[in-house]
């Protein structure tokens, strides 16, 4: 349930030869930087601006004034960066996504389509298509006890979860294709969302919740009906 393969459609992310030769998403978060770097030198353009070092935005794409933008950074065709926008560097974003007022990109992967679009922070992190979410959510992406990330998988096996370590001390969450995540949120650190799982608004979020999962609390999540 936590692999590249099984969270994303890799054809909707110019990350795709990045990704595709990881089994575990997260995986790739330490190369995003460089990735960035490489692929910017290839951009065509006609069709993007440089408008300072290690910064590409497409020509389309919409980016208000008051946006903050440090590299590496490459902003996809017909994406909007709004107002006071903070992308601090090695954010990745696709096509036709919304980077919303306020809010804050580290170290992302945005597949296409991707929306967080109010007073959102994304830090190590992979958006997966058309995945969203609710004003406010945040990625939580280190442990207060600043130990290494664990992903765990409690709902299989509450007993014996089953762990995957990821040997980083920073990880977000990965969410997959077309996932929804409720206003006010918190996914903490290493939290996997599968593809159309969705989160109800205010939730504390943690561990592995399975494609078409719902969840509502940590005694209730469901299998979508």
């Amino acid at each position: 349930m936590i692999t590249t393969k099984e969270l994303y459609s890799l054809e909707h992310t110019a990350a795709k030869s990045l990704l595709e030769n990881t089994i575990y998403p997260w995986e790739a978060l330490a190369g995003i930087s460089d990735f960035i770097l490489k692929l910017g030198e290839t951009l065509d353009p006609e069709e993007y601006d440089h408008p300072q070092e290690d910064v590409w935005i497409a020509k389309s794409a919409v980016v208000f004034s008051t946006a903050y933008i440090h590299g590496p950074c490459i902003i996809g065709p017909e994406t909007e960066v709004r107002q006071c926008a903070f992308i601090r560097g090695s954010a990745l974003v696709g096509r036709n996504c919304v980077v919303g007022n306020s809010t804050e990109l580290k170290n992302v992967i945005l597949f296409d389509n991707v929306q967080v679009p109010h007073y959102n922070y994304v830090g190590d992190s992979i958006l997966g298509y058309k995945a969203h979410m609710g004003a406010g959510s945040i990625t939580s992406n280190v442990k207060s006890d600043k130990a290494l990330v664990v992903i765990k998988d409690r709902l299989s096996n509450p007993d014996q979860p089953e762990e995957v370590a990821t040997g980083r001390k920073k990880v977000g969450a990965m969410l997959g294709d077309f996932v929804e995540v409720g206003c006010n949120s918190v996914l903490n650190p290493g939290t996997v969302l599968g593809k159309r799982a969705s989160v109800y608004p205010t939730s504390c979020v943690r561990g592995v919740i399975p494609a078409d999962y719902i969840f509502k609390d940590p005694d209730h999540v469901i299998r979508r009906s």
